[in-house]
Parts: C-alpha cells; structure tokens; sequence
C-alpha cells in the first residue's frame, strides 16, 4: 500500500512538472534610451493552447531590477499556472520611478514600459491587446510606477495594484535619487506636484481602473498610503485598501503579491467572460 501511495506521489510530481509554466528572461530594446533592457517573462502551463492571455505587469522596487519578484516569490509562476494569465517582470533601472525625466533624457522608463515593453509582449505572445488583458502593480517604488502609468495610461491598463508604494513623493525629497529625475524639490517644485501619483486622482476616468493598494501598518510608506486611500474615498473612487501588519519588507511583498494576483484575475474573469469557459 506504501508503496503505491508513493508511486502515485511521485506520479503527481511528475505531472506538475511538466506542466509547469514557463520562466523566460527575453531581452529588449528601448529606442527611447538606446540601450537593451532585460525582462522576466512566465507563461502558464496551458500557453501552447492558441488562445489569447492576459498580462500582469510588475514592476520593482528602488534597487532592485526585473527580477526582483520572482527571487521574493518563485510562486508566482504557480498563480500564472492557477489562474491561466501571464506575468512580465519589467525591469525600471534602479531608481527610474518610472518617470520619463523632465531633466535627464538618459531615463524615459515610462515611454519604455507602455510602448516598447508592452510593444514587445504583444507583438511576441498571445496576449489579449486591449486594457481588459493588461494589469500593472509594483512594490516600493514600483508600487508608485504602477499607479502613476496606469492613472496616465487609462488606454493600456484596466487594473493597477501598488504594495507598500511610494504614492507621494513629496515628503522624501532626499531619497532614492529622486531629485535627479525631476530635479531638486526647492527648485522644481512644479515636477515634484504633478508627478505625484496622490495628485492624479482627478485625471482618473469613472470606472475606467480597477484598483487595490495595500501597506504594511510599520511602513514608511503607510502614511501616504492612508492619505491616498482618504483622497480616493474623497472622490468616491472605488478601490480596495488593505493595512496588514508588517514592514518594507521581503517577506511583505512575497505575501503581497498573491492578493494581487488574485484581484486581477477577478477584474480579467469578470472584463473578459470568455476566460471562464
């Protein structure tokens, strides 16, 4: 009986195996910054199919680069599996805050991940090419990425996610290099204004993004994320928020994600009904 319990387990693990997604790292090139830029790509098990998928987005954090959340989590291959999507891990430099620079024209991250990074999945995979099939989220910096190019590119992106985000910028005029994107606060306090994303609620268009936010209660970042939160409730902005207990930490992120995968495999189940058959 043993013996059998453990053949069939190993029958099992053989199965999940093979059909386990793919994890590529492809290479790109960004015409706007002349250079060739890395992603993480992982298509689910069932992607030969020849069906269209659709696409989360994550982008990392200050310091980090497009690998970043799979080292967090190997798992989130396993929700690619689960929920049938894929999942492109874009790599933003390591403190582009996903900005095209008003000041330094070496860092135009947000031209390179809306066109050419989305440019490249949808010419290379099958992906669902509208905003119904696109989601974008990111933590930290990336968290701040998401928002701001998913709030300025209501076209592309029909849900957006921020973990632990940097959602206004303006109290950390010292950090992260951020003055060498948009120049000195003091000096540039008109970059500094509009590209913060807790001023851009009002370019949002009523029910054009499906929205979740979440920090850590000991954050450095909870504070602009309550205020954010407030704002959108303000201007009766639908959203989920989430406080958790936690820091700005790996370990916060690696559970982080798994909530946001599953928020927007709701949005493409409920934008796309044909994913349910």
């Amino acid at each position: 009986m043993k013996k059998n319990l453990l053949a069939i387990a190993f029958l099992l693990l053989a199965v999940t195996f093979v059909k386990a997604a793919k994890v590529d790292t492809v290479e790109t090139y960004s015409n706007a910054m002349h250079k060739k830029i890395k992603a993480l790509v992982i298509t689910p098990a069932d992607y030969e199919q020849g069906k269209a998928y659709p696409v989360v987005y994550l982008l990392h954090g200050a310091g980090g680069n497009y690998k970043q959340f799979y080292g967090l989590n190997p798992g989130i291959a396993i929700w690619a599996d689960i929920y049938h999507l894929m999942i492109v891990c874009a790599d933003g430099g390591i403190t582009s805050w996903y900005f095209d620079s008003p000041i330094d024209p070496n860092f135009k991250y947000e031209t390179y991940v809306t066109k050419e990074l989305i440019g490249y999945i949808d010419k290379n995979y099958k992906t669902i090419k509208n905003k119904t099939g696109r989601a974008i989220s990111g933590l930290s910096m990336g968290g701040h990425g998401a928002m701001y190019l998913a709030i300025r590119h209501q076209d592309l992106f029909g849900a957006v996610g921020s973990m632990s985000g940097g959602v206004d910028i303006r109290p950390f005029p010292d950090n992260w290099d951020m003055a060498k994107r948009l120049g000195k606060y003091n000096e540039y306090p008109e970059n500094w204004e509009k590209n913060t994303v807790t001023n851009m609620l009002y370019l949002i268009t009523p029910k054009s993004l499906a929205i979740t936010f979440d920090c850590g209660v000991d954050d450095f970042f909870f504070k602009v994320n309550t205020e954010l939160h407030e704002k959108m409730l303000e201007r009766n902005i639908p959203h989920d928020f989430t406080a958790r207990p936690g820091a700005h930490t790996s370990q916060y992120w690696a559970n982080s994600v798994q909530y946001h995968l599953l928020f927007f495999n709701n949005y493409f189940r409920k934008a796309n009904p044909e994913l349910n058959n």
